[in-house]
């Protein structure tokens, strides 16, 4: 039998027409065999190549609830998928930030029968992450997270509906949706595969993620208090090392022009650190201003049934 409740299907897409008819077959020809009712949310980050068009076109969607939100301009997988989120209406939502689909189809339905034991929030992730970026900054953010859970690589997770919920109770935007699921104090669990095709992996501009993986650092982690720490001692270093120098320079023979390296070394030692401090506190405070003053971070254009 078919399960009763309503389930939402959150699907990123950015400039993928050659695999998005592919993806959206596979998923909710899935989706259809597990659930009475579903809806499947495209959210489109302003693609510049045909994958709207075709989604219009594709019979096979016809038959279920497909909806599109039109992005107003490029603004990257997180806040896209927030204006998804704010969208669904799902009791649990699947959310795919890709239509990589490197794992068993299956696993669509191991990971809802997962989150019926009681957990909040079941990701799929592969075993081994190719990227080496990616490696860095998940082995950064775990080593100075206090999290209990570990952020990795996924494919595509299922929430309920009192996770996301959660979430959005933390903060008004989220400026990044697995950190935030970690940090939510909720059970979590993780379902690992082998990835059984090399598929590449499409996604936002460079530049976006990179700016997601800071503001992520800085907000769930205390990389950045720990940097200060260590600048504070760097500078207290070299004040120590600057009194010894002094003291050997006064009772040594040599003496240069009094007062002038060490007042140097001082002046230049002080003011890098203190410019890095400074830089980090304006950080901190232009994430706080847009967290607590911000209410909606995304702009959309329009949404289309289809």
């Amino acid at each position: 039998m078919k399960e009763k409740k309503l389930i939402s299907v959150i699907l990123y897409l950015y400039n993928n027409e050659n695999s998005i008819l592919d993806f959206l077959f596979q998923i909710t020809k899935q989706a259809d065999l597990l659930f009475e009712q579903f809806e499947v949310i495209i959210v489109n980050d302003c693609s510049t190549d045909d994958s709207v068009k075709k989604i219009k076109s594709a019979e096979f969607l016809k038959s279920f609830q497909v909806s599109i939100i039109q992005m107003s301009f490029h603004q990257g997988v997180e806040l896209s998928m927030n204006a998804g989120l704010d969208l669904s209406t799902g009791d649990f939502v699947y959310e795919f930030d890709s239509v990589v689909v490197d794992f068993d189809i299956n696993l669509i339905e191991s990971s809802y029968r997962k989150i019926l034991e009681g957990y909040d929030i079941v990701t799929v992730s592969p075993k081994e992450n190719d990227k080496i970026s990616s490696k860095l900054f998940y082995k950064t953010y775990n080593f100075f997270s206090k999290s209990n859970y570990k952020l990795r690589t996924d494919r595509f997770r299922i929430l309920s509906r009192r996770a996301i919920n959660r979430a959005f109770s933390i903060s008004a935007t989220i400026p990044y949706r697995k950190a935030m699921y970690i940090n939510s104090g909720l059970k979590i669990f993780n379902i690992e595969f082998e990835k059984i095709k090399s598929t590449k992996l499409y996604g936002e501009k460079q530049y976006l993620r990179n700016k997601t993986a800071i503001d992520a650092l800085i907000i769930y982690t205390n990389l950045a208090f720990r940097l200060s720490v260590s600048i504070s001692l760097l500078l207290l270093l070299s004040t120590l090392s600057i009194i010894i120098y002094t003291v050997f320079i006064y009772f040594g023979e040599d003496k240069p022009i009094e007062g002038w390296t060490t007042i140097m070394l001082l002046v230049s030692g002080s003011f890098s650190g203190l410019f890095l401090l400074i830089a980090f506190i304006i950080k901190y405070l232009s994430l706080i201003l847009e967290l607590v003053f911000k209410k909606k971070s995304y702009i959309q254009e329009n949404i289309e049934k289809i």
